[in-house]
């Protein structure tokens, strides 16, 4: 799915709509000492305990997620491009 570098955009902080520069979202590394991942880990050890917590039927695509960052304010919003799908985002040069 080909993206705009650039694009013209609503910001709610300048309550108007100015030029956006588009970023594609990652998310950050996870700490495994979160107390959801450490409650997980607890139900998951044991006899038969991986069972739980696995899925049942896997995702074969996801959501786009794009960060837009108003140039004037520097204020960042984060957008899902579409529904799921297979194609990844890709930026055009120009």
């Amino acid at each position: 799915m080909k993206m705009v570098r650039e694009m013209s955009a609503y910001c709610p902080k300048c309550n108007k709509h100015t030029d956006h520069s588009v970023k594609l979202y990652s998310k950050g590394p996870t700490s495994g000492l979160k107390i959801g991942n450490r409650r997980a880990v607890r139900k998951r050890t044991g006899y038969i305990g991986k069972v739980k917590g696995q899925a049942s039927v896997k995702k074969l695509a996801k959501r786009q997620k794009i960060m837009l960052t108003c140039k004037v304010c520097k204020y960042t919003v984060e957008r899902v491009v579409g529904s799921r799908t297979k194609k990844k985002l890709e930026f055009n040069i120009a």
